[in-house]
This record gives structure tokens, C-alpha cells and sequence, in this order.
């Protein structure tokens, strides 16, 4: 048996693979200014996306982060953009009505169309795709379930997808392991490290201010705005934006109470050849499945390596514990790679929700988004935007996740106590096909 160990490259390294191409800045030395009309304390897709709108429209903008810009799930993430929106129209419409489940997956649409015309528009290098998905049906009723869906058609909303069979499973995948599955043409794939790289020259370029190992301390509502305390002073601004996503903390107790974070383990293996590539992705898809603890993969940008992620652990764990367990299921999908090895091992933190739904909203000046459950590639950069351009006063609305209850549950305080047991029923689940 192949030591775990054994698993890792010479050259293995702890980080995002991304990084290597877009590395994170060391330090910032720059000044904390002593006013801000819009403060805005996450530098992720969310916070940026933000500043870029503010800033565009006049407003004296400051970004802050605790560490290094980007640091977060923001160039730590797989690099698939989706619409977003887990839930299914049948099950929104029972919780919400029709008009509603529509209007939060139309947001669901807009969100991948926002990344692909902001890159585009702002011609930022980053590798952006629109590949489409393979959505793998683990068991054969999971297929079922996946056909019965792809079925369901509504006249708001047009997702081109298709099913293929497991005969033809080939076609989109070079494994035996699935039932067939699903096809998302639109969903698409980019380099997240070089894509946030893009989005900071873009803010800079508007005007925004960020800096960086800025950690914010206390956040203290006055009769005429906020008063902020950080590492590097005091700052005061007239509006407020939360964009902190799966690292958000006790600075905001309300939003810390209805998200759950959670640990995203992944891997890059060492070069494969050309040959072993073309075989096991013949499209170039991004990769998911129907567990419910998912896992997501993709080929690297420039098809000589696998990006595989998922979650592989009751709790959090070290990227060296978790890299050789994925590159376990890896193996399982594609036996042909049990020799080829690990070359980095990073994780993550999202955030997830009671409702598995992203949300938004403003209280006097204080705006938040958050709860991306996984998806957060394209709806962090469009929900910050609609963040941005509501604070600055361009838009009245912030759209549809702002007109839905945000849950939270009773003595929930920000620490997912229940998240092992829940990973352990959710394996089970997986198992037994349900």
C-alpha cells in the first residue's frame, strides 16, 4: 500500500496552484486614511467587485483585509463558475411562490453572464472558458432524478441542458464510475488566481484605496456613519460593506450567525501526458458530481494537470492529510493515475447557509453579501457589484437574495459544532444512494 507520504512530488508545494502564476503580495505598507465615504472590509471577489462600482462613481473608497489581497477562497477556489443556485425551481417555488423562484434564478444566470462581461469588457488575461459541465450521477437513481429535472423546462430561464446515457459516458469522460449525467453547456471555468490579480488593477484603476494585513478590530455604529477600529488606526466612513464571506468573524455577530464555514480541500497533480488528458477529458469540461459531499475537478487551464476538491474530512484538517485522501478518490475515478502524484494541496474556507442560499442586505448604511455555498466564482463578483452600485446610489434594489429570510438557528453563534456529524450522514447518504 502507497504511503500517504509517497502521494507528494519533489517539488510539492502547501499553496494554491494558483498562486504560482499570481502570487500574493508579501506585506502593505500603505497609510489608513482617516475617512472614508465607503469602507468596504474584505478584499475577495465580493469586496472588489464593490470598490470597482463605488469608486467608479466618485465615492472616496477604501479596501480592507486582514491578509494579503486575495488571500481568501478568492484564489483558493477550483475555478468553476456555475449559476449558482443549488436549490431546483420545484423546490423554490414551494418555499417562495413561482415569480419568486424565478427572479432568484434569473440572479442565478446573471451572475455567470457577469463574469464573462466584466472579463471581457475589462480585458483581463485569465483563462476564462465557457467550457460547460459535466454533472456525474453517482448512483442510478441519481440519474433518474437528474433526467426528471433536466425535463422541468420554464419560459424565465434557459439553461440548454442535456442528459447523456452511460453508454456514452465516454463521450464527456474517460471513467466508468458514473451512471451517465448531466451537461450544463454555459457553466464555464478561469483562472481565479489571475482573474483577482485582474479585478485589483481594475479597483486600483478606478480609484478604489486598498490595503492590505489591515485587520479590522471593532465596528462601531454613529449618529452619522461608522467608526472603525483596525491594526492600523481608526477610520471613519459613512457607509459600511461586509464582504468577508467564509472568514466572516464576531466583527459582525448578525452575519456571523448564519453562515457555516466550511472547509475546502484541494489538489493539483504533477504533469500528466498529453495522451492520459485527451483520453479521461475529451471536452474539457468542469467536473462535478451528485454526492452530497461533491466533489469538483477540472483540467488546469493549460491541460497538463487535474485540479480535484472536495471535502474529505469530519473536520478541519492540514492540506497534507487531506491531499492524499483526494488523490485517493482521484484514483478511484481514474485507476490509470494510482502513480501519478500530488504537486500542491491547499484548502479554503466557504460558507454555506441554513437554506443553501446565498443572500445580501442593507441595514442604515451597513451592507453585506455572503453564503455563496460553493459557488462563489461568479455570484461574489455579481452580488458585490449590485453592493457596490446600490451603496453608491446607481441602483434602488439589491435584487432578489436581499428579499428572502436569511435563517439562522437557536444557540447558533458562527461555530458549526453539528458539522461532523453532519459530514458523517451526508457520507452515509452517499453510500446508500439517497
Amino acid at each position: 500500500m502507497t504511503k500517504p507520504s509517497d502521494c507528494f512530488s519533489p517539488d510539492f508545494k502547501p499553496t494554491p496552484y494558483w498562486w504560482d502564476a499570481s502570487p500574493r503580495q508579501a506585506g502593505d505598507m500603505a497609510k489608513l486614511p482617516e475617512t472614508a465615504d465607503v469602507l468596504i472590509i474584505g478584499s475577495g471577489y465580493t469586496g472588489l467587485h464593490a470598490a470597482v462600482q463605488t469608486a467608479r462613481a466618485g465615492l472616496d473608497t477604501v479596501v480592507v483585509d486582514a491578509e494579503a489581497a486575495g488571500f481568501g477562497c478568492s484564489t483558493r477556489n477550483g475555478g468553476q463558475i456555475s449559476t449558482s443556485v443549488k436549490p431546483s425551481f420545484s423546490t423554490l417555488s414551494k418555499r417562495y411562490g413561482e415569480a419568486r423562484a424565478t427572479a432568484l434564478l434569473k440572479e442565478g444566470q446573471a451572475s455567470l453572464d457577469h463574469v464573462a462581461q466584466f472579463v471581457g469588457a475589462e480585458n483581463i488575461d485569465c483563462d476564462f472558458s465557457e467550457v460547460g459541465r459535466f454533472h456525474g450521477a453517482h448512483t442510478a437513481g441519481q440519474y433518474d432524478k437528474l433526467a426528471k429535472d433536466c425535463e422541468v423546462r420554464h419560459p424565465g430561464f434557459v439553461t440548454g441542458a442535456f442528459m447523456v446515457s452511460r453508454d456514452n459516458q465516454h463521450s464527456e469522460l474517460g471513467t466508468d464510475a458514473y451512471y451517465g449525467g448531466i451537461v450544463f453547456p454555459r457553466h464555464a471555468s478561469i483562472d481565479p488566481g489571475k482573474y483577482h490579480s485582474g479585478l485589483l488593477n481594475v479597483a486600483r484603476s478606478a480609484g478604489a484605496n486598498i490595503i492590505s494585513q489591515c485587520r479590522v478590530n471593532d465596528l462601531e455604529r454613529k449618529p452619522l456613519g461608522f467608526e472603525v477600529s483596525t491594526d492600523k488606526g481608526r477610520i471613519r466612513a459613512n457607509k459600511v460593506i461586509i464582504a468577508t464571506n467564509g472568514y466572516t468573524g464576531p466583527l459582525s455577530p448578525w452575519q456571523q450567525r448564519r453562515v457555516i464555514p466550511i472547509g475546502s480541500y484541494v489538489i493539483a497533480t504533477e504533469e500528466i501526458p498529453k495522451e492520459t488528458m485527451d483520453r479521461l477529458f475529451p471536452t474539457n469540461r468542469i467536473l462535478s458530481d451528485t454526492r452530497k459531499l461533491v466533489y469538483y475537478y477540472r483540467p488546469s487551464p493549460d491541460r497538463k494537470r487535474i485540479l480535484f476538491g472536495g471535502r474529505v474530512s469530519l473536520q478541519e484538517t492540514d492540506p497534507r492529510k487531506s491531499g492524499p485522501k483526494l488523490m485517493a478518490e482521484l484514483v478511484r475515478l481514474f485507476p490509470e493515475l494510482s502513480q501519478t502524484r500530488i504537486s500542491h494541496s491547499w484548502a479554503g474556507i466557504v460558507a454555506f447557509t441554513f437554506d443553501t442560499l446565498m443572500h445580501c442586505g442593507e441595514d442604515k448604511g451597513l451592507y453585506y453579501a455572503m453564503g455563496y455555498c460553493g459557488s462563489g466564482v461568479g455570484m461574489a463578483g455579481y452580488l458585490g457589484s449590485r453592493l457596490g452600485r446600490t451603496a453608491a446610489g446607481v441602483d434602488k434594489e439589491l435584487g432578489a437574495f436581499s428579499q428572502i429570510p436569511f435563517p439562522t438557528r437557536p444557540f447558533y453563534t458562527g461555530k458549526p459544532w453539528f458539522l461532523g456529524p453532519s459530514v458523517a450522514v451526508y457520507r452515509l447518504r452517499d453510500r446508500l444512494g439517497i
